[in-house]
């Protein structure tokens, strides 16, 4: 057992007089295993954080759906119907708004919940706390600030830790920040050295202390420090649908104000103004002439309201809520090594997958499984392989071992141990290790030790291995005596303690000895490769990010082909930003590849003032915009998140990040799109993300089949809603010509409350769901297509037009063909005259046949449940209409509609007109899809006999 004392996150550290501790908050796990001990990092899952609570739930949803401009105007509206006196009942706009607040307010409610459930897997875990020196079992949402805390090997951290004492004699343990930083390995921590005798509840209950300057807390934790809040994610779609909403809020203005402004000409004849018996006086008419006009305005934009399509919202919601279990259903992306499938965190961004430009991916553990496999060590420039051999997390010799020269000294007749992570310090009697990257040891022994040991790391790096490096020195007891001595004084300092202890540590470690390096594994995942390059082909450019050296990281991409053997590089790192050849003015001429340091990235990305360097992001973005492929090493996690935000700000394009650790967590957050992988190294990277796979083979199919489809899908579904409101009320607007602009409504209220509820409201949702227009199989193994549908193509404004001038065309058909059949006034055989519910009724019979049958032609896969929503919509709306007239009549006010349907049907004339104007309306659509499969068939054919040919 290890009793711990919890780090406190807020507030006055050295004011409490009693032990300090952490505060909690939501998703705060911190996913440390320990065989011991902390790490001052505080994880919070900011994209996970629940938005609503029971109490708040109500008004601040209805503050976030108000904020759309849709549900606002139909607010309005709704709120003009209730006061002024307008043509249609208030209910044909409350109803619809009504529906739509409730299923969004359902529908996010539900997702609420989901974040709340998956908070309370964390915060209802259960830790052990000592009070009154016992153990008590507790929640770790109740831990506050002086709980002493008690973990157990192979349990992860509740929240931050000061280690106290250890149940191991030297107060020691080891813990693995795996979920932090991606390392894997463990690190040796020691317990505070006044508490290490404190080792049973016992005493451990008996502490009191006050702690200053000792912890970093709240924002000064690792991961505060390399976050910078989560900005808002909007998909390309939404910021469409916005620009085309204004669209047709300016056509819906245009539309009241040319019938506001025809209907006071129309009544400037004295004939056409008021009747003779309701004839008022000119001063009357003067007097309420302002007010009249602007009523009569209201009133037009309340006949016209519909075309603004305040359904489609509640239609994207539940696309994108139902949509998204066909990612957690998937069967291919599921991994039977960790026992899970894909995870949507957010369904808000399905169709930004299918328009991804930048794919900017971690390496360690992304890239790579990160299992670290022993290839080889050197010793003096002399190579061993096959005597070392891993155990429990270390690599260790089998047995005793006798090495060459110095070496020989230390090592004869000892264990070997390696130990993989950063610089550590171990101190034996007389003796101090180092260990670290030969970037840190190389400047700290002597320079000509270093030679025969640097030719196996750069060759090791060059074949993908991480390399380790290991140096000694022999210290006499004064030497270590005085070491001793300047560490504890350093330690007590409360004034540049960091820096004090860094210049003892610097003076220690000078004038070493080099011993040899090891180089291990890290294998590649599977499918990678053919993975990176599906994305090229997709036309998708990858960036790898990540801390590694240059060489290493080098390899790992050629070796999952990001860099292709004909790939020029580009090296700007500390080493070669000075070098006269100017590779990069050469960009146009070849494919280029782009490697960048940190060291270099940062003085690109925050110049100085004085060195006139203003134009280097310029410089720096037309580089990396030119070159297919990136690669950025020794990268801190912030500058991460700093590469996106220039990137999006710079040049907008659509970025995916995708990483395992919480220390990609800034930039999964920034990337339009971030996604996690359900790794080894615990799972803040996909609590944090919108997406979670569990290997990046399966990045392929999720963009390139789910992303593809998500976004046709929506694409249609946004623009058949414009289109099939356009056909809805233009045959209302042209009514007004011919009813001397009294703003009669040509559709009765029931039509107008139901069109977009329920009469075509289920065919655009299944298609919209389950539309395949290609195959996902030809989608996988096709990544060109994915380009097809790059750049929001089907959004943009030219088939926004089409869209806009098929729906005027179709109303154009509905209300003048009834118009010319109207004028044969005696439609029966009885010699009756239809009246204008009648009119009105066929425009909207073949309205209704005609847009549902539009979708129809749309449809590539057909599915029962297409068929069913289909034909059923065409049924209902049938039987609706036979109801709505023949049966609920008696227990209406006003009889307008009474039998007017099944009266109608009766004229075999009707029948002809309605189905006539169906097919005009639709020829356009027939005949080009005719053309277009002549044209494909003559393009399969002639691909064909290439084949043949060249065969």
């Amino acid at each position: 057992n290890w009793s711990w004392k919890v780090k406190q996150e807020l507030g006055d550290i050295s004011a409490s007089p009693a032990l300090c501790s952490g505060v909690r908050s939501r998703s705060c796990s911190s996913a440390w295993s320990p065989q011991g001990s902390t790490c001052p990092a505080l994880v919070v899952s900011p994209s996970l954080s629940p938005q609503y609570t029971l109490w708040n739930f109500l008004p601040k949803n209805l503050f976030e759906q108000f904020r759309r401009i849709a549900n606002f105007y139909f607010l309005i509206i709704f709120l003009v119907q209730v006061i002024v006196d307008t043509p249609t009942s208030p209910v044909t706009s409350g109803l619809p708004l009504f529906f739509v607040i409730t299923v969004t307010a359902i529908k996010q409610g539900y997702e609420d919940w989901l974040r709340h459930r998956a908070d309370n897997e964390v915060n209802k875990s259960n830790v052990f706390v000592v009070e009154n020196a016992k153990q008590v079992r507790k929640e770790s949402e109740k831990i506050k600030v002086g709980d002493i805390v008690e973990v157990k090997a192979d349990e992860t951290f509740p929240c931050d830790l000061i280690f106290l004492a250890s149940s191991s004699i030297d107060g020691t343990c080891y813990v693995t920040t795996a979920s932090l930083d991606g390392e894997s390995n463990f690190k040796t921590h020691y317990a505070v050295r006044d508490t290490t005798v404190l080792c049973t509840d016992e005493a451990i209950d008996t502490l009191t202390a006050t702690i200053e300057f000792a912890v970093y807390t709240g924002m000064e934790t690792k991961m505060a420090l390399n976050y910078q809040g989560k900005s808002q994610k909007r998909s390309a779609v939404e910021k469409s649908i916005n620009a085309f909403l204004i669209v047709y809020l300016c056509i819906l203005l245009g539309k009241a104000t040319v019938c506001t402004t025809l209907k006071y000409v129309w009544q400037s004849n004295p004939f056409n103004d008021e009747p003779w018996y309701n004839e008022k006086t000119k001063k009357e008419r003067e007097t309420f002439k302002v007010l009249r006009m602007f009523t009569d305005f209201l009133s037009f934009m309340v006949l016209f309201n519909f075309i603004i399509p305040v359904s489609m919202y509640v239609t994207v919601e539940m696309q994108k809520f139902l949509g998204s279990f066909f990612i957690s259903w998937d069967k291919e992306m599921y991994d039977e090594e960790i026992q899970e499938g894909a995870l949507v965190n957010t369904s808000d961004l399905n169709e930004e997958l299918g328009q991804v430009e930048y794919v900017f991916t971690d390496k360690t553990g992304t890239l790579t499984e990160n299992s670290m496999e022993f290839i080889e060590c050197c010793i003096d420039g002399h190579k061993y392989k096959d005597c070392i051999s891993e155990v429990d997390g270390f690599s260790q010799a089998d047995g005793p071992l006798k090495y060459y020269g110095k070496a020989e000294k230390v090592w004869n007749g000892c264990v070997c141990c390696w130990l993989w992570g950063a610089v550590a310090l171990l101190l034996l009697p007389l003796l101090l290790f180092c260990k670290g990257a030969d970037s840190s040891i190389f400047p700290r022994v002597q320079q000509e030790e270093i030679q025969p040991t640097k030719v196996h790391v750069d060759r090791n790096a060059m074949d993908g291995y991480r390399t380790l490096c290991v140096a000694f020195k022999e210290l006499t007891q004064k030497e270590y005596d005085k070491i001793d001595r300047q560490l504890n004084e350093a330690k007590m300092a409360l004034q540049d303690r960091e820096e004090k202890m860094a210049k003892v540590f610097d003076d220690t470690e000078a004038n070493m000895h080099l011993i040899g390096a090891t180089a291990v594994e890290d294998r590649l995942q599977e499918q990678l490769a053919e993975t990176i390059e599906a994305l090229h082909a997709a036309g998708m450019k990858v960036w790898v990010l990540t801390g590694d050296k240059m060489e290493t990281a080098k390899s790992t991409c050629y070796a999952c082909r990001l860099f292709q053997t004909s790939t020029e590089l580009l090296e700007l790192t500390a080493r070669t930003v000075g070098d006269s050849d100017r590779k990069e003015d050469r960009l146009h001429d070849q494919e280029y590849g782009l490697i960048i340091d940190g060291s270099t990235l940062s003085l690109i990305l925050n110049p100085s003032q004085d060195s006139g360097s203003s134009n280097y992001k310029s410089i720096f973005l037309q580089i990396c915009l030119k070159c297919t492929a990136v690669l950025c090493c020794r990268m801190a996690p912030l500058q991460k998140a700093q590469v996106f935000i220039y990137l999006s700000l710079a040049a907008g394009p659509i970025t995916l990040s995708i990483g395992d650790g919480a220390n990609d967590v800034s930039m999964i957050l920034e990337a339009h799109v971030g996604i996690g992988i359900k790794g080894k190294e615990g799972r803040q990277a996909s609590r944090n993300s919108d997406y979670a796979v569990p290997k990046f083979k399966h990045l392929r199919k999720l963009l390139l089949a789910h992303g593809h489809l998500y976004y046709v899908r929506i694409a249609h579904l946004v623009q058949y809603f414009f289109y099939k409101n356009l056909c809805f009320i233009l045959p209302q607007f042209l009514y007004q010509f011919f009813c001397g602009f009294s703003q009669q409504p040509l559709y009765d209220a029931a039509y107008l409350t139901m069109y977009n509820i329920c009469f075509t409201s289920l065919p655009i949702l299944a298609y919209s769901l389950l539309e395949q227009h290609i195959s996902i199989d030809t989608l996988t193994s096709d990544p060109q297509l994915y380009m097809k549908v790059s750049d929001n193509a089907m959004l943009q404004w030219r088939p926004f037009l089409y869209w806009t001038f098929l729906g005027a065309f179709e109303g154009l058909v509905f209300f003048f063909g009834v118009y010319f059949l109207f004028q044969n006034s005696s439609l029966e055989d009885n010699g009756k005259v239809f009246g204008n519910w009648t009119f009105g009724t066929i425009v909207f019979t073949v309205l209704v046949f005609t847009v549902t049958l539009k979708l129809a032609l749309d449809t590539r896969f057909w599915t029962w449940m297409n068929h069913f929503v289909i034909w059923g919509s065409l049924a209902f709306y049938v039987f609706f209409s036979f109801f709505w007239g023949g049966v609920i009549w008696p227990f209406l006010k006003q009889q307008r509609m009474y039998f007017v349907f099944a009266h109608m049907l009766t004229s075999v004339s009707t029948w002809l007109a309605i189905i006539l104007l169906i097919f005009i309306s639709l020829f356009p659509e027939i005949l080009l899809i005719v053309l277009k499969n002549i044209k494909e068939k003559n393009h399969q054919v002639r691909n064909k006999m290439m084949r043949t040919l060249y065969s």
